[in-house]
């Protein structure tokens, strides 16, 4: 969600993909695409080449890999790509897990046209002037918010919360909820870090 919500601030348009498809049984594409509204969610394997057909169709443009160290961005990148330009590690034998390889990032030209930045994987980032990016990223609670009782609601208890009565009746996930609350207030957090208006509001 916190990457999504960068993806759609920059004007990007996201694509969700689940990576090594071919090492997954049951790959829950339906509970991505619940957290992911606006955005298309893949399962893709580049060692089958399952699901890469699909993602090459709907490249366009420039097209940034980003994610997690280990979860096959630069595999994938190759698989676009048609060769093996970066480099990459085998899973870790002790848990299966990826490994950090790439350390650079790096722009290449797609066979089909457009351009692909490989970007090494990202252990944590920090939201900055992402109102709009959190807004599509947690669309459905946007809407089911504009049917509480007040305008300003808070939904932490008021009467006709409309948000509640989606966490109740099992509609929204709570943990859902605390994402997008999270997600807000850490946006809060710093865009008051740059403007003493904000500041002193958040202070009072």
């Amino acid at each position: 969600e916190r990457f999504l919500a960068l993806a759609w601030e920059s004007s990007a348009q996201p694509i969700v993909v689940l990576t090594k498809a071919d090492a997954a049984l049951d790959i829950p594409l339906d509970e991505v695409q619940a957290v992911a509204p606006g955005a298309v969610a893949l399962a893709v394997s580049a060692d089958t080449g399952s699901g890469l057909d699909v993602l090459t169709a709907m490249l366009d443009g420039t097209v940034a890999l980003i994610g997690p160290s280990g979860v096959g961005k630069s595999t994938l990148a190759n698989a676009l790509l048609g060769q093996e330009v970066f480099a990459t590690n085998a899973v870790r034998a002790v848990d299966k897990k990826g490994r950090h390889t790439t350390v650079h990032r790096e722009l290449r030209p797609l066979p089909g046209g457009g351009t692909l930045i490989d970007t090494p994987g990202l252990r944590g980032i920090g939201l900055w002037d992402a109102a709009e990016g959190i807004e599509k990223t947690f669309s459905d609670i946007e809407s089911i918010a504009a049917h509480c009782r007040f305008d300003d609601c808070a939904h932490s208890g008021e009467p006709g919360c409309a948000v509640q009565e989606a966490i109740d009746s099992g509609a929204l996930t709570q943990r859902r909820f605390d994402s997008y609350r999270k997600l807000e207030r850490e946006n809060a957090w710093m865009a008051a870090r740059s403007d003493k208006r904000l500041q002193a509001e958040r202070e009072k």
